[in-house]
């Protein structure tokens, strides 16, 4: 099974690497939100793990408690762990976090949730740049409209997006993966960008730091 473990208490839930995002969102009870938007992606929670996530304005590796991976030279490293005050593994989870494969493949990834009462995705014409300081939890723009989600108390949320012009709703969860058959990659002149990069079909990894690189080759 791809939902490995749920554990609303504890707001966490352990996922095989290759479970697809809405996977995710589907196996979880009303009131708890993953660290991405509802959206498809290619490569599942492994890849999207790998990519540092997508659309958040918040720092992502904070929500990722700990990772199984395959090293490239095939030992299997757990780091980190299931509850938030766990901290074993703490010094590869993070670099594990963004590295785009060079420290392996995901197998399994423990997530935090986050509550919410409410949530709400909208859309609207407009440049990423025009917004201005995000204040919704997750931003990217498609082509020329911009879209925004946010969740927490339902005052909150109208407040965060009430000042949106234009804004239409976005009501069902939206698949991107047809768009990246040759993977999801860095690039310039890509219809989908978020506030960390321009999102291309096959493209490119971000250059590796000469110490990331000796990190990785002695896993």
């Amino acid at each position: 099974m791809p939902i490995l473990d749920l554990s609303p208490g504890d707001q966490t839930i352990t996922v095989t690497g290759d479970t697809a995002l809405l996977e995710v969102y589907a196996a979880l009870p009303p009131g708890l939100y993953p660290p991405f938007p509802r959206v498809e992606l290619p490569d599942g929670v492994g890849g999207l793990v790998l990519r540092g996530g997508f659309g958040q304005t918040f720092f992502f590796g904070a929500e990722v408690l700990g990772v199984t991976f395959r090293a490239p030279s095939g030992r299997v490293i757990r780091a980190g762990g299931r509850t938030v005050k766990n901290v074993q593994g703490y010094d590869l989870t993070r670099p594990f976090v963004g590295s785009f494969g060079v420290m392996g493949e995901a197998l399994e990834v423990t997530l935090r949730l986050r509550p919410g009462l409410s949530a709400r995705h909208v859309s609207a014409p407009g440049q990423l740049d025009s917004l201005g300081s995000p204040t919704a939890r997750f931003t990217w723009q498609d082509g020329e409209e911009v879209h925004l989600l946010h969740f927490g108390h339902a005052r909150e949320v109208e407040g965060t997006l009430s000042g949106v012009p234009g804004a239409r709703e976005v009501t069902g969860p939206l698949d991107l993966t047809s768009r990246f058959p040759d993977g999801m990659g860095l690039g310039e002149g890509g219809t989908l960008r978020d506030r960390r990069f321009g999102w291309v079909n096959g493209g490119s990894a971000p250059p590796v730091p000469p110490l990331f690189a000796r990190v990785a080759a002695a896993l």
